[in-house]
């Protein structure tokens, strides 16, 4: 592997960051940002879209052609294929990521199951699709999570439900592993989160041994997950794997402290985003300098942590398509990291979220909201939209 010649990142450059987009895309991104800019309509939105759909009024179609379309790859893994094929011609990866949520019944679990494992196939032999992804809770109940992170007994069904949960997983970890296709598993609420790390520190240990096949995913706005991070590593040294790390700041921090009061505990959220910050960029840091023995995925829509990394590589002379370092972002934002990313030779993947429309909802709520909590980041986006429509004349 050749060590890549050293450039400036310009995050500012809208002509990379909007090559893939027609004139009709770009203003159709500008008019849905603006709409998502207003609180008022964050907020009003997800009542009166869920009303709407449970009645069985007509507005499937509209949600397709907008928040859908920016956010979304499609309702199949078949219509995702035009998105794949947009992002590899900029040299971007795809994530297929079935975001069906809020599922809890057994045959959702065993459907759930078999749909990510089709992802796993799908992505089989085409670089295009170069990492997957799948949650604990589209596999297992979040309640029997929950009682096992309070180290609650369980009854005998539920000890027999569990044994399910453990067979999905080591079943969706062992085509990972057959098809030479690495699978994150994603992060989710603190009080189930202990039975999900070690769940994929149980595969990793199993599949991990030659590549990076498992990661596990890191979120550290939580103080204690740097410390946990460090810990993990020096586990997989001492037995023989290697560590998969997906590292995010977090997606749960309204909920976390929300019930961190009521409930009467110590928040496991950082006291302010700059000890996240601080946090974050140290994990980046710890990743590199033990590259050897860590896979490294750094999802993050933060430009500060974008260029760290970059500027880390060229230190310690890695190239930058070395194949334990990936950046990540989700598709529909922060076009101008990924697409600048991939033009100055780093490896780089988007989350294509996929879905029946009623089913990914709440994802797309959430996508909605954050850009509006996220400070300045649909102002951000409307921003680098509104400089390429200038330099398009549009």
């Amino acid at each position: 592997m050749e060590i890549s010649p050293k450039r400036t990142l310009n995050f500012d450059d809208t002509e990379i960051a909007f090559r893939s987009k027609s004139n009709a895309e770009l203003n159709a991104a500008y008019l849905l940002f603006k709409v998502i800019s207003s609180n008022f309509l964050t907020k009003v939105g997800p009542p009166i879209t869920n009303f709407f759909l449970n009645v069985g009024l007509p507005i499937q179609p509209a949600i397709k052609a907008t928040i859908f379309k920016q956010f979304c790859g499609g309702e199949t893994i078949a219509e995702c294929e035009a998105t794949i094929a947009q992002l590899a011609n900029a040299n971007v990866g795809t994530i297929l990521d079935y975001s069906v949520e809020g599922e809890e019944k057994e045959e959702v679990f065993d459907f759930t199951c078999e749909e990510i494992i089709r992802t796993i196939l799908r992505a089989a032999g085409d670089p295009r699709i170069p990492i997957t992804v799948f949650k604990v809770t589209g596999i297992a109940r979040f309640a029997l999570l929950e009682k096992l992170d309070a180290k609650q007994a369980l009854s005998p069904a539920e000890t027999a439900e569990f044994e399910r949960v453990k067979a999905r997983c080591e079943k969706i970890c062992r085509t990972a592993y057959e098809k030479d296709v690495p699978v994150m598993v994603d992060a989710e609420e603190s009080w189930i989160q202990e039975t999900i790390d070690e769940l994929a520190i149980d595969m990793m240990r199993l599949f991990n041994k030659e590549k990076v096949i498992i990661y596990n995913t890191y979120q550290l706005y939580r103080h204690d997950k740097l410390a946990d991070l460090k810990a993990d590593h020096l586990i997989a040294r001492e037995m023989g794997y290697l560590l998969g790390v997906k590292l995010v700041r977090g997606a749960y921090m309204e909920k976390e402290r929300k019930r961190a009061e009521e409930r009467g505990y110590q928040s496991p959220i950082q006291p302010d985003k700059k000890a996240t910050d601080q946090d974050y960029n140290a994990g980046l840091n710890y990743c590199i300098t033990n590259i050897k023995e860590i896979g490294l995925v750094c999802g993050t829509h933060n430009e500060d942590s974008c260029r760290l990394l970059a500027q880390l590589l060229d230190q310690h002379n890695i190239a930058h398509n070395h194949p334990h370092v990936y950046f990540s972002q989700l598709l529909g934002m922060s076009d101008n990291l990924s697409f600048n990313l991939s033009d100055a030779k780093y490896n780089v993947v988007k989350y294509v979220p996929y879905g029946p429309i009623k089913a990914v909802m709440p994802y797309l709520f959430r996508r909605a909201q954050e850009n509006t909590s996220v400070a300045g980041q649909t102002s951000r986006e409307l921003n680098l939209i509104l400089k390429e429509k200038k330099r398009r004349r549009l």
